[in-house]
């Protein structure tokens, strides 16, 4: 077994490493998916959207006994597209109305979620096609994008800075609920949009170094966890338990 698909398989049970590996692996999900369009595809694109899922479920799904990982994602990715354009075509078909009124991008729920916050550790099972314009995890999605973006950076960013060792977690976890634990302090960060560090640092002792290397993502999680976000909070949902 070529150490691809060990790592595929490594990364199916294990979300830290399947950050990484999603990360690794970028340029090749774009260009199967490339492939797939006949045409170049960005991150900006839908189909960029649906082959990442399709990436997601490939790696879930693979095994030691198929073929080789790479071969394996690039036909899920394949068949995923061709699914995606047959059903867009589908709902262009049946709709009588006014096209504003729904959006006829097959994505699935649960799925869209996933492939949003890169981070996520849970894979939807459903498969069925969405014909709502919106769901409830595309509105806090896009709500908090511009949150985000007021802070200077945005919500693909919290791939890249997303604490991976156990340690690293549980320190993080320690800045925010000292954030959410103090809300003049947080008040203050959502005005200022900065990262009060020297107050979290001399309270919880943390590395100077370490806060800022995952301003982002504490920055994120304080939000998320204090505003109106069920959705993208079961996500993080790790830091307030046992922090009550």
């Amino acid at each position: 077994m070529r150490d691809i698909d060990e790592a595929a398989l490594r990364a199916s049970s294990d979300p830290l490493l399947l950050t990484d590996f999603i990360e690794s692996k970028n340029n090749f999900i774009i260009g199967c998916a490339s492939k797939a369009a006949k045409k170049y595809i960005t991150k900006s694109d839908d189909e960029w959207s649906v082959a990442l899922v399709a990436f997601l479920n490939a790696v879930k799904t693979y095994r030691a006994d198929k073929s080789g990982f790479l071969p394996y994602a690039e036909t899920i990715i394949k068949n995923r597209l061709t699914d995606y354009y047959r059903g867009r075509q589908k709902y262009k078909a049946e709709l009588s109305v006014d096209p504003y009124v729904f959006n006829c991008e097959p994505e699935e729920e649960d799925e869209n979620s996933a492939l949003k916050t890169v981070i996520a550790e849970k894979l939807a099972a459903n498969q069925s096609f969405l014909t709502e314009e919106t769901s409830p995890v595309k509105d806090e999605i896009d709500t908090v994008t511009k949150i985000f973006r007021a802070y200077g950076f945005s919500f693909y960013d919290l791939a890249s800075c997303s604490p991976k060792s156990v340690k690293t977690k549980e320190a993080c976890k320690k800045a925010v609920v000292f954030m959410l634990d103090n809300e003049a302090l947080l008040g203050e960060m959502k005005k200022s949009k900065l990262l009060p560090i020297k107050n979290i640092r001399d309270f919880t002792k943390l590395p100077r170094k370490l806060l800022e290397h995952h301003r982002r993502y504490i920055i994120a999680a304080a939000e998320i966890l204090s505003g109106e976000y069920p959705c993208l909070a079961e996500y993080v949902s790790f830091i307030r338990k046992g922090a009550e």
